[in-house]
């Protein structure tokens, strides 16, 4: 059974950071794409930023030089370091593992909550 499990998500005042984790379970890690989205009150789903298997990234617009995605193979995790956070990056954020053999296969966490308010 795949799981992914984030955590990290909090209240924080602008310009602040926060550190978000996914935990992998039930798939083979290091063969899937990892990524994150966000999906705010209101708003289509959107992508944030995303980490192939070769450790390639590409990120959003809105979070060039401010976000940052890693991943560990060894612990089947993916983080999202997030710094000089503002207002308008209050979503759900949620963690994504995907990978393309004979069709795409999409697997979500359950999303944690990040808020950005003085």
């Amino acid at each position: 059974q795949v799981q992914l499990v984030e955590s990290g998500g909090g209240l924080v005042q602008p310009g602040g950071s926060l550190r978000l984790s996914c935990a992998a379970s039930g798939i083979i890690f290091s063969r899937y794409a990892m990524g994150w989205y966000r999906q705010a009150p209101g708003k289509q789903r959107e992508l944030v930023a995303v980490i192939t298997s070769g450790g390639t990234t590409n990120y959003a617009d809105s979070v060039k030089g401010r976000f940052t995605i890693s991943r560990d193979n060894a612990k089947n995790t993916v983080d999202l370091q997030m710094n000089s956070l503002k207002p308008e990056d209050t979503a759900l954020y949620y963690c994504n593992g995907r990978i393309i053999i004979d069709k795409k296969y999409d697997y979500w966490g359950q999303g944690t909550q990040v808020t950005v308010s003085s």
